[in-house]
């Protein structure tokens, strides 16, 4: 593991549970010396870490922000450059050409488990943390199937689902569920800090809920958000479209049922997509067609629960 903030720490943390050999590295010494008293085999020495890693042909994870893939990937390119490797970014095309350019030799499998909280750093870590979430593993055209199981076998035995999806699938699907709802999250903060003490004393459960993820440190929030601008943009042009027309009608007829309906209609239908009974599939890792096959499986909101030899088990709806 390579960084052992919130996500690199719970992933070492959970690892190591499930009986995997696992070892951290990262370039903050308070989360370096907190891991090791807490028994974790973790030190700041990252090009050791990767060279024991080469030498075990183990999988190394980079659990490090965006900002620094480049610079991580660099090391792996020079201490473990054949390694099976995969990240935990929260997106993933700039994670891929970084690897493509800085360690092309590396086995890569892009990732990103959708669990987090707005907490940081090793004490934030829960080894509980991945339990019924989801996983993205990303599948290209060039993705080397054994290494994507492999990836996918890290994330089952964590407790949680995979998800697979091409880099640029998944950063679509996040600048609408992630990335935007944290910008939107940092407006509403500010709009109601603005009322001053009045509006604070009567901030309650609905304010709450709308800014819990504004309380996420500033510089990972820009990380992803602006790594993701591509896919970002045209989102944010969507919700302002709708903000636009909300304020028109609001003024114009003092109605606000077509988006109140609107908003209301989408979350019955996430309640309603969680509330169905999925059909079982199964993808043969060997086939021709493998990789098509998983993308489609995760193109219809299908996921993967189980591999077993040569075989992905999962379902969809």
């Amino acid at each position: 593991m390579i960084g052992l903030g919130l996500i690199g720490g719970s992933l070492l943390r959970a690892a190591s549970a499930v009986g995997r050999a696992a070892w951290g590295a990262t370039d903050s010494e308070a989360d370096a010396a907190a891991a090791s008293a807490d028994g974790f085999d973790a030190s700041t020495d990252v090009a050791a870490a990767l060279r024991r890693a080469g030498e075990q042909d183990a999988l190394v994870v980079l659990a490090v922000p965006l900002p620094v893939v480049g610079e991580v990937l660099r090391e792996v390119g020079k201490h473990a450059p054949g390694c099976l490797l995969t990240d935990v970014t929260s997106v993933k095309a700039p994670v891929l050409a970084s690897v493509r350019s800085f360690a092309p030799d590396a086995r890569f499998v892009g990732g990103h488990p959708m669990a987090g909280t707005a907490e940081s750093g090793w004490r934030a870590g829960n080894p509980a943390l991945f339990g019924g979430a989801a996983w993205v593993a990303c599948v290209e055209d060039d993705t080397d199937l054994a290494a994507w199981a492999e990836v996918a076998r890290l994330a089952l035995d964590v407790g949680s689902h995979v998800v697979p999806l091409t880099a640029a699938a998944h950063d679509e699907a996040v600048a609408r569920i992630s990335h935007l709802p944290h910008l939107l999250a940092a407006v509403l903060a500010t709009v109601g800090a603005e009322g001053g003490p009045v509006a604070l004393a009567l901030a309650a459960s609905s304010y709450a809920d709308g800014t819990r993820v504004a309380g996420t440190r500033p510089e990972l929030v820009r990380a992803m958000t602006e790594g993701n601008r591509e896919a970002l943009l045209p989102v944010l042009d969507e919700a302002l479209g709708r903000l636009g027309a909300m304020r028109g009608s609001l003024a114009s007829t003092g109605g606000l049922a077509a988006t109140i309906n609107a908003g209301h209609e989408g979350a019955q239908a996430l309640a309603e997509w969680r509330a169905q009974t999925p059909a079982g599939v199964r993808v043969s890792l060997t086939a021709p067609d493998a990789r098509d096959g998983l993308r489609a499986l995760g193109a219809r909101g299908g996921r993967i629960t189980a591999i077993t030899e040569d075989v992905a088990i999962g379902e969809v709806a």
